[in-house]
């Protein structure tokens, strides 16, 4: 079994990637500094290190005897560049260097990392790795950094390096997140407590919801694949997408509901996705990668847990 460290482990899809890792007999270490990340989402298979990416010292705190570091500790959605630009540039940038020339010092076999599929902007859909790009925000130049570093890195060092750019994720354990958390999480809590979801514009926006199992199952693959890349990159998607409306609708079906969405006007000024939809012809031709959950069953998933945590409270009281 391998020795993991993952690097904003207590996080969304850091402690999703843990728990089943661990599940799996891998010795796994979760490395966060808890600015979003929660503990409780964790397996106790997981070992926890409280540390922060930037710091030497803390890196050196969680070890270095590891075969592969997944790197996902970042600021991770462009409203987090609007709270305090600087601090998230930071945070994406430096944090991965550190992180690289970490895994290059202790002798990891791969560094996978969490690029994301905001750099594609409005280009036409769907989308391939191999198109030309424009970020379009800040999140996804700091992204588009890390990738140009790390192939930059990778040709230099000998390093392995595994980039994804992961559609819109959504699944378990990612209460924690709240307002940055996935529309399909969010219009569940808000459409559970019989609130309208808010929907932007005409609502026909399009995203590829991918559950966040499928990101754990692309990430493992490519951790355990024999090939050798050097550097390179993977979409990871479903290679299908669903316009809000039409998503709204699927919730209310899971849901028993019939619930209305409530449209305003786009307040997103900067770099606004109007179509996702990922071309995956890559990752399941070199990895052998394929979607195992619909969309329809990753919703029923999280409103059956969110039924047996309201039950539970309820029985407390």
């Amino acid at each position: 079994m391998s020795k993991i460290l993952v690097t904003g482990g207590a996080g969304f899809i850091g402690s999703n990637f843990c728990n089943m890792m661990a599940e799996k007999g891998h010795r796994i270490t979760a490395f966060d500094d808890l600015s979003l990340g929660k503990t409780e989402s964790l397996s106790k298979k997981a070992r926890f290190v409280k540390g922060n990416v930037n710091k030497k010292e803390d890196l050196k705190k969680a070890g270095s005897d590891f075969d592969y570091i997944v790197h996902l500790a970042a600021s991770s959605s462009a409203p987090m560049f609007a709270k305090d630009m600087y601090y998230a540039y930071q945070n994406n940038v430096a944090g991965h260097i550190a992180v690289m020339l970490w895994a290059r010092e202790i002798g990891a076999k791969k560094m996978l990392f969490a690029s994301t599929s905001s750099i594609y902007g409005n280009n036409p859909t769907p989308l391939t790795e191999d198109q030309e790009v424009i970020p379009p925000n800040h999140y996804s130049v700091t992204k588009m950094a890390q990738e140009g570093a790390s192939r930059v890195y990778s040709k230099a060092e000998g390093l392995e390096i595994i980039a994804f750019r992961f559609m819109s994720i959504y699944g378990l354990n990612e209460e924690h997140k709240t307002t940055f958390a996935n529309l399909v999480s969010q219009f569940i809590w808000g459409m559970a407590k019989d609130e309208e979801p808010i929907l932007y514009g005409d609502g026909t926006q399009e995203r590829d919801f991918t559950n966040v199992k499928d990101v754990v199952q692309g990430i493992e693959l490519a951790m355990n694949s024999p090939k050798k890349y050097g550097f390179t990159v993977f979409n990871i998607g479903t290679n299908k997408c669903i316009n809000l409306i039409e998503l709204v609708k699927l919730i209310n079906k899971v849901m028993g509901k019939k619930t209305r969405p409530k449209f305003i006007p786009n307040p997103v000024k900067e770099g606004y996705v109007k179509s996702q939809l990922a071309d995956i012809t890559k990752i399941s031709k070199e990895l052998g990668y394929k979607p195992r959950v619909e969309l329809e069953d990753g919703i029923r998933e999280i409103v059956e847990n969110l039924a047996k945590r309201d039950s539970k409270s309820c029985h407390r009281l």
